[in-house]
């Protein structure tokens, strides 16, 4: 079966591709059904299944001092991670495509690195580093100092499967702006941290928006690599994720989903921020 193709002329004077309406439909439709039932359907359900027993039992389940205890925590570790990984996103991206150094690329594929590394060997690495049996697990406990099964451990997983979201969405944004700009504030007499105040930060503030949201998304999100380092201690190392498992296991369904949603509801805000800064960053792109 063959499909007629129209080649048509934008407004611009360039040719395109226009096919027929059944296919734009079609395409249309399959991408449709494919949001409804992989994401619409579940989205739904969580919230549907949260305030199966009403509005009281879903509160009672937000208030119950182990998921606060679990909130807390979730919010804890990506108050810490964010701002970490802020520093070094920017940092990075800004040497890498403003400057050329040896080993350039080896910084760019360790970036990468938290990408192609399953969450849960992320978080054994921290285990076999940090636990009782690990390299630096006896001068830990000799000095009675605690990482892996407690809060320290869960900051540092966090951060390590995060830090690639700021650094990967500056990187090419700051390539495209190429140099110019840092060149001529240069020549006028401006130092190299007034350039980059004044001129880096300001064009690529939206991509740090956005890279930002993903961060937070993630890091509040993170169940794998967390799971790992965490000891499932109720009330004290447990965050969001964690806690709707251990209520699941325990069939206390309401309530899990009442805590699932709190995540579903942090997910519908990330993309509609995400939204707001991707029109952003394409504003600016369209204005250069």
């Amino acid at each position: 079966m063959q499909v007629s193709i129209h080649r048509t002329v934008k407004k611009n004077g360039t040719s395109g591709i226009a096919e027929p309406a059944w296919v734009r439909y079609l395409l249309l439709a399959v991408a449709l059904s494919f949001l409804t039932l992989f994401l619409m359907l579940p989205l739904a359900a969580v919230f549907v299944q949260a305030l199966d027993k009403g509005w009281e039992a879903y509160l009672e389940a937000l208030k119950d001092p182990d998921t606060f205890s679990a909130i807390k925590l979730t919010l804890v570790a990506a108050a810490c991670s964010v701002p970490v990984n802020l520093v070094f996103g920017v940092t990075a991206a800004w040497a890498i495509a403003k400057f050329a150094f040896p080993g350039k690329s080896l910084l760019i594929t360790l970036i990468d690195l938290p990408f192609s590394v399953s969450p849960v060997v992320s978080g054994l690495i921290y285990v076999l580093i940090f636990g009782l049996q690990g390299w630096l697990g006896p001068w830990l406990q000799a000095h009675d100092v605690k990482i892996i099964f407690a809060v320290p451990g869960i900051i540092l997983a966090t951060i390590f499967v995060t830090f690639p979201f700021i650094a990967r969405e500056l990187i090419p944004l700051m390539e495209s702006q190429g140099r110019e700009e840092e060149e001529a504030a240069l020549t006028l007499g401006a130092s190299g941290l007034q350039t980059f105040f004044r001129v880096t930060l300001p064009n690529v503030r939206w991509g740090i928006l956005y890279g930002v949201i993903l961060c937070n998304a993630r890091a509040m999100g993170e169940f794998g690599a967390v799971s790992v380092v965490s000891g499932h201690v109720r009330g004290s190392t447990n965050t969001i994720p964690l806690q709707v498992e251990i209520l699941y296991n325990e069939y206390s369904y309401a309530a899990a989903f009442a805590v699932a949603s709190l995540l579903a509801m942090l997910a519908l805000v990330t993309l509609a921020v995400k939204s707001v800064a991707e029109w952003k960053i394409r504003q600016v792109s369209a204005a250069e």
